[in-house]
């Protein structure tokens, strides 16, 4: 498979403050192996928030290319990034960007939706975990919550940060929150200057209607 490379840069005009991420992707649009319009939206919530992410321990499902854990891991968090176990050309994928951005260090590590295998079990608590696009085929909705929850019931005060492209109308996953003791608060992307169809020099985003949530437990 042919892989290019592209550059997202992150900056703050008022700090001065900026940061380049280098993402490898196959030129064949697949689901983990491309940026997908949801990623720079949820890697420019990050950044604007980047003072919440250092020293915070941090995993991101469904990596693929990885561009928002790759930025979180540049803004001092301590990232794992993970991907399908039966995938593992995505879990490479993942390494190549880790590569390319320095951070050979990053743990990959293989974790199916709604599966609990070793590397689910034995991880870490984590406090934030990170989803871009996750909520793609809607018979993969449970399975994420299922493996959304079981992370947050390690560390109650856990934050789902995700991102989704809006498909269709009819898709909702408020019975599954519901079911499984979580709420959801949905943030505004005004609110961190990501109502633009271009981001980080990137015009992915462009008319695509993309929102931004977090989901945490339920504590009522």
């Amino acid at each position: 498979m042919e892989c290019s490379e592209r550059k997202f840069m992150f900056e703050d005009n008022n700090s001065k403050e900026s940061e380049i991420i280098t993402i490898t992707e196959v030129l064949q649009p697949s689901y983990g192996l491309y940026v997908w319009p949801s990623a720079p939206v949820l890697a420019q919530y990050i950044w604007f928030n980047r003072n919440r992410i250092k020293g915070r321990n941090i995993l991101e499902l469904g990596s693929g290319t990885s561009l928002p854990g790759i930025l979180a891991a540049k803004c001092g968090g301590h990232v794992t990034l993970s991907d399908s176990e039966d995938i593992p050309h995505c879990l490479e994928n993942c390494r190549k960007s880790c590569q390319a951005n320095g951070l050979q260090n990053i743990p990959v590590i293989g974790l199916t939706w709604g599966k609990f295998n070793n590397a689910l079990l034995d991880l870490s608590p984590v406090d934030i975990i990170l989803g871009s696009d996750c909520f793609y085929d809607s018979k993969d909705f449970e399975n994420i919550i299922v493996t959304v929850s079981y992370l947050i019931k390690k560390n109650i005060n856990a934050e789902f940060w995700c991102t989704y492209q809006e498909r269709s109308s009819n898709r909702t996953i408020d019975v599954l929150l519901l079911k499984w003791g979580l709420e959801c608060e949905s943030v505004s992307l005004d609110s961190f200057d990501a109502d633009s169809p271009s981001l980080c020099g990137s015009s992915l985003p462009g008319n695509h209607t993309i929102h931004m949530f977090i989901i945490r437990a339920n504590k009522r």
